[in-house]
């Protein structure tokens, strides 16, 4: 437990404390405005801070890891959870804080299980396309409250029409305070860094509404936060609720993890130190039940808040639960303070957070990865980093949060299958001038095809996926005019299974019966050791050191065949 705390230096305190304020800087506004987007009161967030950041460092790998309220998870809460309870009452409110604990739970069984490696099966693209999706379905649900019109039900268009039909009714006041608040905070992001803007921007607010009474001119602000700790204990839910929030936990858990794992492996590659993917899992599972059990919401790991501390100085995890105690006297003594805060600021500082996450530049550069590259049916999977991306954006703008990542997940997955199954098979040439070297004929056409022969290669593992389509490929050529020998180039073929050995063996008697012959060039010893004990390397696939070799035995051959 507290691994990061392990062998602590003295000369690492000044850099932790510094951190451990800066931080709480940021966290606390935030923290009120990611409540927000969970449906429930802005202290929730305040709530489920100091228990996640004590158990994080207690089982987290991370030494600069943030852990708290995130505007990602807490739009799946607001999913979750409204899929299942109308309102935002009490129930409402209890469900969120189930929804943690669930979430939690799963996370821990997942970490006992090990099953860390599963954060490999959500790629970047598609959490990249996810959060852009999540950050424009956040930005529409908070435009509203920034111009002070009514909000519109439903996805992210119908929510964005509801705006554009509401720009005549739009309150001044709210609008003037709100577009104020985002302009400063965007302004002192961008020109001054370092000052905590999202703070700034609050004490502005709470400033302007105490000095002016603009809650008496029809100014909506936060109104009444409970000050002091909350309840210890498990949410007033049944047991048939905490059943109908599993599969949604499974979901906030996925995104969770992803993003955190992200940050924590963004900042230990920095600082030259191994990240636990189980561990990590442990770290998201108590932090989530602890925060459950606080009357909190979800947490995960803050990629913002991570970047933050990290450049402020810290060392190790002591800035986290320095944090957490300020996060306590903030709630012990200083909630009254944010009674005043505008609702239009608090929209501003939840646009302001999320915004940066529209990277549509990124989706866009994804596109341009393999533009050119592909022809043919094989130019539907050469883009799939952009197109799982588009997926998982296009479903949460479209169906949601949770349908969007899995429309995300499962799009990736099919065209994985797709590209498995269709592997790119190059036809070679031999280079002018060289001594035995063959490349791709396709992106040189000065290379010269040897007569009567096709030399392929394989730019896959072969087994039973893709079995079928290089055995038509291998038809397909050995049918060309004038062709009597397919040489296959297994460098590039690290792999085979007993299914594509037998297809291999089946191609090479078709094409003895046709009068030509298949051979087999630079095999790995894996494929050659497959290949050895079905059969086909000494009856069918005649194996040559080098490709020149191969060709050499298969123009004799087509010499002596006429």
């Amino acid at each position: 437990m507290f691994g990061s705390l392990h062998g602590y230096r003295r000369g690492w305190l000044r850099g932790d404390l510094i951190a451990g304020l800066t931080v709480w800087a940021v966290l606390v506004p935030e923290a009120l405005a990611y409540a927000t987007i969970a449906g429930v009161s802005p202290v929730v967030g305040l709530y489920a801070a100091p228990p996640a950041l004590l158990l994080y460092a207690m089982f987290g790998s991370s030494r600069h890891l943030v852990v708290g309220p995130m505007s990602a998870t807490a739009a799946l809460s607001a999913a979750t959870v409204g899929a299942l309870v109308a309102g935002s009452g009490h129930h409402f409110v209890a469900m969120t804080a189930a929804l943690a604990l669930t979430t939690g739970a799963v996370a821990l069984f997942a970490g006992l299980a090990r099953l860390g490696f599963l954060a490999s099966f959500i790629s970047e693209p598609v959490i990249k396309g996810f959060i852009v999706g999540l950050a424009l379905t956040i930005i529409v649900g908070q435009v509203p409250k920034l111009l002070g019109v009514d909000k519109e039900s439903g996805d992210f268009f119908e929510q964005a029409w509801g705006v554009i039909k509401q720009f005549g009714d739009v309150d001044p006041l709210t609008a003037c305070v709100g577009l104020g608040s985002l302009a400063v905070v965007l302004a002192l992001k961008r020109l001054v860094p370092a000052v905590p803007a999202s703070l700034v921007v609050v004490a502005l607010g709470v400033v302007a509404v105490e000095a002016l009474s603009l809650d008496d001119h029809g100014l909506e602000i936060v109104g009444h936060i409970d000050a002091g700790l909350p309840a210890f204990g498990a949410p007033d839910v049944s047991w048939h609720d905490i059943g109908a929030l599993v599969a949604g936990s499974v979901g906030v858990m996925l995104v969770g993890f992803a993003e955190g794992l992200g940050a924590a492996r963004t900042y230990a590659q920095r600082e030259h130190y191994e990240i636990d993917a189980n561990r990590e899992l442990l770290g998201l599972g108590a932090a989530n039940l602890t925060s459950g059990l606080s009357s909190g919401m979800v947490v995960n790991g803050s990629l913002s808040k991570t970047a933050v501390n990290g450049s402020a100085g810290a060392h190790t995890q002591l800035s986290g639960l320095i944090v957490a105690v300020l996060t306590v006297v903030t709630l012990l003594l200083l909630t009254g303070l944010f009674e005043s805060l505008p609702e239009a600021t608090l929209a501003a500082v939840v646009i302001a957070a999320v915004i940066e996450l529209v990277d549509l530049p990124a989706i866009a550069r994804m596109r341009r990865v393999f533009a050119g590259r592909t022809v043919g049916r094989f130019a539907l999977a050469a883009r799939p980093d952009f197109l799982a991306a588009v997926a998982a954006m296009l479903g949460v703008l479209v169906f949601d949060t949770l349908p969007g990542l899995f429309i995300g997940i499962g799009v990736s997955l099919l065209l994985l299958l797709y590209r498995a199954a269709t592997p790119h098979i190059a036809q070679l040439g031999l280079v002018p001038g060289s001594d035995g070297q063959y490349g791709d004929l396709r992106r040189h056409p000065e290379n010269r095809s040897p007569d009567g022969v096709v030399v392929l290669r394989i730019e896959s593992g072969l087994f039973f996926a893709n079995a079928d389509a290089v055995r038509k490929r291998i038809l397909s050529a050995a049918a060309m005019p004038g062709i009597h020998a397919i040489v296959l180039d297994g460098e590039a073929m690290p792999f085979i299974d007993l299914t594509a050995a037998q297809r291999l063996e089946e191609v090479g008697a078709d094409l003895e019966r046709r009068g030509a012959r298949l051979l087999l060039a630079r095999d790995v010893g894996r494929v050659r050791d497959v290949l050895r004990r079905t059969g086909a390397e000494g009856d069918v696939a005649r194996v040559h050191p080098t490709i020149q070799d191969a060709v050499d035995a298969a123009s004799a051959f087509v010499q002596k065949n006429g």
